[in-house]
């Protein structure tokens, strides 16, 4: 099965659980990161028993507070350390 991880094709033997995926990809932080796949957030109590598809997009969002505003970053798009400002 493969899913896409943060802009990126990831080829799994079978099938996983959100919580797994982050293990699989040795996700910082993991305490810390909000989950979307397919364009929804899914719940931390919900990790363990939100299991993936083949064909699904999953992103590992960092929330972060401070200053005038809110910055999400995405772990796509930290190459350059660009934010999305919400």
């Amino acid at each position: 099965m493969t899913i896409k991880a943060n802009g990126k094709e990831v080829s799994l033997k079978e099938r996983v659980s959100v919580r797994e995926l982050l293990d699989i990809q040795k996700v910082e932080m993991p305490e810390y990161v909000t989950v979307q796949v397919n364009d929804d957030i899914i719940p931390r109590e919900s990790f363990e028993t939100t299991f993936l598809e083949d064909g699904d997009v999953v992103e590992f969002l960092y929330f972060m507070g401070g200053g005038s505003g809110v910055w999400v970053l995405q772990m796509s798009s930290l190459k350059g350390i660009q934010g999305i400002l919400s």
